[in-house]
């Protein structure tokens, strides 16, 4: 935990916020696997971008002005359900390790609520996520508004805290940036151990524990389900099955990362199973290498997302015709959306604290953003001849599924590839593989 950090966070909040608002913010709930165990537990970005506390059944309540700007309710110590389930930071840890200013058992809750929201005009709470936690926050609200008459005033306007907090995930500080490199760096090596134990015969799940162990042996864990599709199953976009035997002759899809201290890395290469990639298989990833190459090479301040995007399609829209997997005007094919038969989703997201992270990707205008520096995005050009153009294409491209990503920071000048270690040229990925 960074202490600094998250108190920098919840101080930018409430500056944005205003001395007449509050903000509240429940932890993550606890998810069932089956019947009475448990999913790991992850916390909420928000949460712990604002609070760095790991534990469920807890509620952040930030107050700019107030007695107590930043409280906390939390499960009170419990000797016997610690014995079981592990320590409790309590309400002592919560001021004493976590900074609130006030600390309460989250059994309180109902109590205390309502005089956070009294007398504040704008409350921000995101409602809509679940219902139970939206009927606490109604009934602290409505029990504000009982007190009318004794001159106590209910919140009047209801905002959605990403209004404010989108944007300020959206630029990666310091500490992000050196979090999200060292996911960057070990997802890197573990993919390049995948390279090196890949070969036919393996399963896919053989792969996926390559990548597990990597992660785990590092303090670190899978950031989202691992897509390891080999053959056809490369050509499901959110393959997560990881079931297949992999044969002699077929191309392996890996988009997988590693989350480190709540931080996540997306990296996806795709390798040739038996070591050598074949003369179609080559010619496909090398315009899928090429749209990669470029889209990257054009990050910098000021370049529209839009453009990003722009440019991997055309170059895999010109690599299709050349593939004669399309015919006709490279203009009118991108136009009428053509492409999208092979390359059905876009070049790349916001990554951060949540793979998907949190940002808006249009201006006020409603036009497509321009880059900033501090923006992390993923750069993920594919193709993929899945089994619905079986009879349009030649048997040759059947079942040929191809994705390089890399993470991409964008600097003042430029760009800094944070992923780049990871082997993606031809000659780069095979000369890996034939080394081991």
């Amino acid at each position: 935990m960074n202490s600094a950090f998250h108190l920098n966070n919840r101080q930018q909040l409430m500056e944005k916020m205003g001395p007449d608002s509050v903000a509240i913010f429940f932890a993550a709930p606890e998810t069932t696997y089956s019947h009475d165990v448990h999913y790991s537990y992850r916390q909420d970005s928000n949460f712990h971008y604002l609070t760095g506390f790991p534990e469920p059944e807890a509620v952040a309540i930030l107050a700019p002005g107030h007695e107590h700007p930043f409280t906390l309710f939390v499960r009170p110590r419990d000797l016997e359900k610690e014995i079981w389930n592990g320590f409790r930071a309590g309400v002592e840890g919560a001021q004493e390790r976590y900074g609130a200013d006030a600390a309460f058992t989250i059994d309180t809750l109902a109590e205390h609520l309502p005089t956070y929201l009294a007398d504040r005009k704008h409350l921000y709470f995101k409602f809509g996520a679940h219902a139970d936690i939206d009927t606490q926050v109604f009934q602290a609200l409505n029990a504000v508004r009982g007190q009318i008459r004794n001159g106590v005033k209910a919140p009047q306007h209801l905002h959605d805290p990403g209004l404010f907090l989108n944007e300020m995930r959206l630029f990666k500080q310091p500490y992000e940036i050196e979090m999200m490199r060292k996911a960057a760096q070990m997802s890197a090596e573990a993919h390049m151990e995948l390279m090196k134990a890949l070969k036919p015969g393996v399963y896919e799940y053989e792969m996926e524990a390559v990548l597990t162990h990597y992660f785990r042996a590092r303090n670190a864990r899978m950031g989202y389900p691992a897509i390891i599709g080999g053959g056809v199953n490369a050509t499901i976009l959110h393959y997560i099955e990881n079931q297949a035997k992999l044969e002699d002759g077929m191309l392996l899809l890996v988009d997988a990362g590693a989350e480190f201290a709540h931080y996540n890395a997306d990296i996806t290469r795709t390798s040739p199973v038996n070591g050598r990639f074949n003369a179609t298989q080559k010619a496909v990833y090398e315009v899928v290498l090429k749209a990669n190459e470029e889209a990257i090479a054009m990050t910098k301040p000021g370049v529209g997302f839009d453009e990003i995007n722009a440019k991997a399609t055309q170059i895999i829209t010109e690599g299709l015709v050349d593939l004669k997997l399309l015919q006709g005007n490279v203009s009118e094919l991108i136009e009428t959306k053509a492409y999208q038969k092979f390359y059905m989703h876009k070049t790349g997201h916001w990554l951060g604290g949540d793979v998907h992270d949190m940002g808006d990707y249009l201006d006020d205008n409603g036009k497509f953003r321009k880059l900033q520096a501090g923006m992390v995005m993923t750069v993920e050009p594919g193709i993929y001849v899945g089994p619905h153009l079986s009879a349009e294409v030649p048997e040759a491209f059947h079942h040929i599924g191809i994705r390089i990503e890399d993470d991409i920071l964008v600097t003042e000048t430029g760009y800094e590839n944070m992923t780049e270690a990871v082997p993606k040229s031809v000659d780069a990925v095979e000369a890996l593989m034939a080394g081991h």
